[in-house]
Formats: structure tokens, C-alpha cells, sequence
């Protein structure tokens, strides 16, 4: 489907909370699946696991755990699924991926730590390309490395440094509906884009807490308008871009207690006693948010690393054809003379 000309922009709402510590600790990236399956990728030290929860939040189960066997993990960093829901989880302490089944079975495990083809030095980001290939943010030999879904080494891009097409510690990648590739480039404080052959298209973002700025932004997400989400983890916030690259608009977190927060409490005095004492403004705010998910309805997931939990927002626009939107003005506000 072709990206809209033009889009009536009608809000960007807050919809939900999902998780709650205890069962959500650290949450670090999500993989949706179908019928509203939602994988959260948790860990925390001697810690980790991917929780399986629905979007009414109800936590159906847990795949994983702590450990250096096959279908544990260190320290994981991203989890991607595919169309039947096998799930990827990449893991720079081991240097490995894992794959499972969406019942946790292991279906493989590959990788090992260098820094020649098809090996890893603390692998990041994943995402699927247009052909089913996954691309790995190779994080600290500073590269992209392409593989098939069993661990053949297809292709690599990239070099550390700051120059147009060079990383410092990517973390973050994406693709989107054209094939084009998308890299959080963790150390440059910058997104880097990409074609699907790994040639530099063009860059956007700088050192800073301004918008359109960043302080080691952690993930980046492209949606069917072609609208792109950056976690800026080191600011706190989601980050909004159009296509051009052009800000948008930026998310600082308008969360509330999720349904198991509320359920918990209602069988706990303790905690009741005190959230009716605390300051309940801060608890709205995001907390080193590590990943940013977009459905295809629009629904943006936000991990919500360091207060245990996902935030839920929900997109609302209008596509406009040419004749529904003016030529672009020479001034980019709203008020025009």
C-alpha cells in the first residue's frame, strides 16, 4: 500500500499501561504477535526472560531464563518475531542468538564472540528485511551483519567512526515498507538511514535534550505512513519525525496503573497506603525507555524500562490526497501572515 500524500494529524493519544514490576522487571524490548500477544523482553542482573502478556494484561507466561544453557540468557538486548511467531533474542554477554517457538521451544542457538563474518561483539537490534533475512546491529564492531534465519552470514555494513554510513555503538535498527533500513546509532546521538544494500541515504539528529536532539537514543521504529519513532533514552522521551526527517512531536510518558498494578493492589494495604501519599506527577513519566514498537493499527509501545512497564498509544490520522492538503508554505507554523 502506497504511503499517503498527506496526513491530518488528529492526535496521538495515551491509551494503557501493560505489566508491573515483578513481572515486567527492567523491560528492554517487545515483539508483537498475533491476537494481541504481546512479548516483553525482561533482565536484570541474575535475571532474565521473556514474558508473554495480552493486551488486556492479563501475564499468560514466561520463555527463558537466567543462565549460559541453550534457551537461557546473560544479558539480553532485542527480541523480534516472525509471521508465525518464532522469536529472536539476541544476547551480548554470550554472543548469540536464540530462537524459540512462541510455546518456548528452542528451535537453535548461534553466534560466537569476534569480530570476523558472522561473528559478534555484543550484539544489539534485529529486525527482518523485505525477504525474511535478519539484520543484526553488530553493536560493538560497529556494524550491520545480515543472516538467514539459521545463522548463515550473508552480508555486512559499516565502520566505527562519525561519517555518513560510520557507527559508534549502534544499538536500535528497523525496516520499513520500502526495504529501507534504519539505524540508531547509539554513540553519534543520531538515526542513520539506509537502502536495503546497506548505501548511506542520510542522517538526522544531534548531541542534545532539544528537539529533534538525542542522548543515546536506544531503538527506532518506522511506521506505514512513514512517520519514525526514536527512543531517546537518555532524555526520557519518544521522539516523532516524519518522512523528511521533520520533529513532530516528542512523548514524556502519561502513564497510569495497569490492570495486574491494579488488581495486585486491591489484595495489598501497603502499597494503597502509600501511592495516596506519594506525588503522582512523576509517576506518569517515562524512565529510560530502551525500545519503541508501532503496530500496523498505530499503536505505539513504549518500554517504560525503569518503572517495569510498557506505555500504549494510539495513533489517529486522516490520509489527505494532493488536493486535500496545500502546496508546502514558506514558513513551517501553523500561523501564517
Amino acid at each position: 500500500m502506497a504511503r499517503p500524500y498527506g496526513l491530518l494529524r488528529a492526535g496521538f493519544p495515551y491509551v494503557k499501561t501493560l505489566g508491573m514490576r515483578r513481572i515486567t522487571n527492567f523491560p528492554i524490548d517487545i515483539a508483537l504477535g498475533k491476537e494481541d500477544r504481546i512479548y516483553v523482553l525482561c533482565r536484570q542482573e541474575n535475571a532474565a526472560l521473556i514474558r508473554k502478556l495480552n493486551y488486556a494484561d492479563e501475564d499468560l507466561e514466561s520463555i527463558g531464563s537466567w543462565g549460559t544453557d541453550e534457551g537461557q540468557f546473560q544479558w539480553p538486548v532485542a527480541l523480534i518475531a516472525d509471521a508465525d511467531e518464532n522469536l529472536f533474542v539476541s544476547d551480548e554477554a554470550l554472543n548469540r542468538i536464540t530462537q524459540f517457538d512462541k510455546e518456548g521451544e528452542v528451535l537453535g542457538t548461534w553466534g560466537e564472540k569476534g569480530s570476523l563474518d558472522g561473528q559478534f561483539d555484543r550484539p544489539a537490534g534485529m529486525t527482518f528485511d523485505l525477504d525474511g533475512n535478519i539484520l543484526i546491529v553488530d553493536s560493538m564492531n560497529h556494524r550491520i551483519q545480515k543472516f538467514t534465519t539459521d545463522g548463515k552470514f550473508l552480508g555486512k555494513w559499516g565502520s566505527r567512526g562519525s561519517g555518513d554510513g560510520e557507527f559508534e555503538s549502534p544499538w536500535g535498527i528497523t525496516v520499513d515498507e520500502l526495504g529501507d533500513v534504519y539505524v540508531a546509532d547509539w554513540g553519534n546521538d543520531r538515526v542513520q538511514k539506509f537502502n536495503s544494500g546497506g548505501e548511506f541515504m542520510f542522517a538526522f539528529g544531534s548531541s542534545g535534550d532539544g528537539d529533534g536532539q538525542f542522548n543515546r537514543p536506544t531503538d527506532v521504529a518506522v511506521d506505514l505512513d512513514g512517520d519514525i519513532y526514536v527512543a531517546d533514552w537518555g532524555n526520557n522521551r519518544v521522539q516523532l519525525f516524519n518522512s523528511e526527517p521533520r520533529f513532530v512531536q516528542k512523548f514524556l510518558g502519561e502513564a497510569t496503573l495497569s490492570q495486574m498494578a491494579r488488581d495486585y493492589m486491591m489484595t495489598n494495604a501497603s502499597p494503597n497506603r502509600l501511592r495516596d501519599m506519594a506525588k503522582l506527577e512523576p509517576q506518569r513519566a517515562l524512565r529510560r525507555p530502551k525500545s519503541v514498537v508501532i503496530s500496523e493499527d498505530g499503536r505505539m509501545y513504549v518500554t517504560d524500562t525503569d518503572s517495569y512497564r510498557v506505555q500504549v498509544y494510539q495513533k489517529e490520522v486522516i490520509p489527505l490526497d494532493v488536493t486535500q492538503i496545500a502546496p508546502p508554505m514558506r514558513s513551517p507554523t501553523l500561523h501564517q501572515e
